[in-house]
C-alpha cells in the first residue's frame, strides 16, 4: 500500500500539472480572441511554473532515506546568551516551517539557557520527505545583529549548529532466498531423557549470505538445539538467521548515518551554511548563492526558497551517486 501511494503521488502530480498545461494552452486561444484578459492568463502562467517546479523539486528526492522522518538537534555555539538566544529563534524557525508544511513535531530534549534562549534542543519531524527537504539545513548557521544582550550596543557574530539525521524506521524487510539455505540434523548432545540422544531433532542452517552493498561472501552458520522437536529448533533457527540480516541492514543504515553526522562542521568562523544579517536585511546561503531581503519571513519559517536551492544544485548529484 506504501508503494502504491507514492506512485499514486507521482501520477497526481504529473495529471495536475498536465491538466495546467492544457488549460494554459486553451486560454491563449481566449486571449487571442478578446475572450479573456492577459492578467489572467498571466495568473495561470504562473500557477502553471509553480506546479511544475514543485514535481520537478520532488524529483530531486530519490534516495532510500529522503522518505523518512528528521531528527532535528540544534546547538548553541560559543557567545553564551547571545548564541543561546540565536539557538532559541532557529527552533522556532524550524518548527515554524513544520507547522506550515504539515509536519508532526515533538521535542524530545531541550535544555534552557542560563539566562535567556537554549543551548540545545532535539526535535523529531514525522511526515513524508522531511529528512529529503531539511537535509539541507544541516551545519552552522551564522547571526548578525546588534546584541539586545549587549549594553554598548555592538554588533555581534553569533553561531549554531544544526545537525540533521533521518529516523531510521520500521521498514526493514528481511528476505530469506530458500535456494541459498541448506540444512544438517544432528543428535542433540546433553543428559538423557527419552529421545535426546537417539532422534536427529538438532538442526544446523548453513545460509550463502552476499552482501549486497560491499559484495562480500559468508556462510551464517546457525546451530539449535533448544527443543526435542525437530520443527521447532528449525523455526528457532530460521528466527535466529532473521535476526542477523535484519541487524546487517540495520548496521548498514546506521552507518549512512554515521556518514552523515562525519559532515558536520565546527561551530566557528568559516565553515558557516548561511549567513543571517538582520542590520542589512539579508539572508545568504554560501553554498548556492541563494538569497532574500526578507528576513522576518525565513525567521517565521520561509525557508522554501533556500531548500528548492539546495536540492536544485546538489541533490541529483547525491542520487547518482
Amino acid at each position: 500500500m506504501k508503494k502504491i501511494k507514492d506512485l499514486q503521488a507521482w501520477i497526481d502530480g504529473y495529471e495536475e500539472v498536465a491538466t495546467a498545461a492544457d488549460e494554459l494552452e486553451l486560454a491563449w486561444d481566449f486571449v487571442k480572441e478578446g475572450a479573456m484578459e492577459e492578467e489572467e492568463i498571466d495568473a495561470m502562467y504562473a500557477d502553471a511554473i509553480d506546479k511544475i517546479e514543485k514535481l520537478e523539486l520532488r524529483n530531486m528526492l530519490r534516495r532510500e532515506e529522503d522518505k523518512l522522518g528528521v531528527v532535528l538537534k540544534i546547538n548553541s555555539g560559543a557567545g553564551g546568551t547571545e548564541s543561546q538566544d540565536w539557538a532559541s529563534m532557529l527552533m522556532r524557525m524550524y518548527l515554524r516551517w513544520c507547522e506550515t508544511h504539515g509536519y508532526k513535531t515533538s521535542i524530545a530534549n531541550l535544555l534552557e539557557g542560563d539566562e535567556a534562549g537554549i543551548k540545545s534542543c532535539t526535535i523529531n519531524v514525522e511526515g513524508d520527505f522531511a529528512y529529503g527537504y531539511l537535509k539541507s539545513e544541516n551545519g552552522v548557521h551564522r547571526l548578525v545583529r546588534v546584541s539586545p544582550y549587549n549594553a554598548q550596543g555592538k554588533r555581534m557574530t553569533s553561531f549554531a549548529s544544526v545537525f540533521v539525521t533521518p529516523l531510521v524506521d520500521d521498514t526493514i524487510e528481511v528476505k530469506v532466498d530458500p535456494a541459498l539455505l541448506s540444512w544438517d540434523t544432528f543428535r542433540s548432545g546433553g543428559a538423557g531423557g527419552q529421545n535426546v540422544n537417539k532422534v536427529e531433532s538438532g538442526v544446523r542452517l548453513r545460509y550463502q549470505f552476499t552482501d549486497p552493498y560491499t559484495g562480500e561472501f559468508e556462510e551464517i552458520l546457525i546451530e539449535n538445539t533448544e527443543t526435542r522437536d525437530q520443527p521447532k529448533n528449525k523455526e528457532n533457527a530460521m528466527r535466529q538467521l532473521r535476526s542477523i540480516l535484519y541487524d546487517k541492514e540495520l548496521q548498514h543504515r546506521l552507518q549512512e548515518q554515521a556518514k552523515i553526522e562525519a559532515g558536520k562542521m565546527k561551530i566557528e568562523w568559516g565553515s558557516q551554511i548561511r549567513s543571517y544579517v538582520f542590520d542589512d536585511r539579508r539572508v545568504k546561503d554560501h553554498r548556492t548563492g541563494h538569497q532574500t531581503s526578507d528576513v522576518g519571513g525565513v525567521m517565521d519559517g520561509d525557508l522554501d526558497g533556500f531548500i528548492k536551492a539546495y536540492l536544485m544544485e546538489f541533490a541529483g548529484n547525491d542520487a547518482e551517486e
